[in-house]
């Protein structure tokens, strides 16, 4: 279901909606897919794809939220029952999760920063992506995103770093808008007509 917006209307008012407001229906694997060759046109300085997608669908995901969880709760066994609720429930939150994972290495041309810059890219361009499809989408990196005890859980390998959780699928509430920051505030003009 794709949706149809000039660019900068798009650009003026999009939002993320957090994951746990959102529901099935979430992106067909037909729409995933695609999703992914749109993320993946991305600024990528000598054609290295120092990246890589994972996608979590369907029941894998409540067991993978489970085997968070037992991490979490092994190094915080007083967690409250509410935290015991959402470490439970990671990757369910929406129907479908992509972790956009880093690959960048060192190489003897490319900065290891351009490459992890280059992942960015690819997760806010799937963040796009889904949004041109209809879908909401969140792009999030919490505390399993860092803990390489979960890395192996998550199917991510030794050396890779998650450059985000990109969780997508149908709003349950419409997107409401959060103070941006005033121009003033991050803009440094330099040159004659500054």
């Amino acid at each position: 279901m794709k949706t149809e917006i000039k660019l900068i209307d798009y650009l003026s008012t999009r939002r993320s909606i957090p994951a746990f407001q959102m529901s099935e229906p979430g992106p067909s694997k037909n729409e995933v897919e695609e999703m992914l060759k749109l993320a993946s046109r991305v600024p990528d300085h000598g054609k290295l794809a120092p990246w890589r997608f994972i996608v979590y669908r369907g029941e894998a995901r409540r067991r993978l939220s489970e085997e968070l969880a037992r991490i979490a709760m092994g190094d915080k066994p007083d967690l409250a029952e509410d935290m015991v609720k959402v470490e439970n429930t990671r990757l369910t939150r929406a129907p479908v999760v992509i972790a956009v994972v880093s690959r960048a290495a060192p190489h003897f041309k490319i900065p290891e920063w351009e490459q992890l810059m280059s992942a960015g890219a690819v997760c806010l361009n799937l963040v796009m992506a889904a949004n041109a499809y209809g879908f909401a989408s969140n792009w999030l990196s919490e505390w399993y995103a860092f803990d390489e005890r979960a890395h192996g859980i998550l199917g991510v390998n030794a050396g890779e770093k998650v450059a985000g959780f990109i969780h997508i699928g149908t709003p349950t509430v419409p997107p409401t808008e959060r103070p941006r920051p005033e121009l003033a505030d991050i803009v440094t003009w330099i040159g004659d007509d500054a």
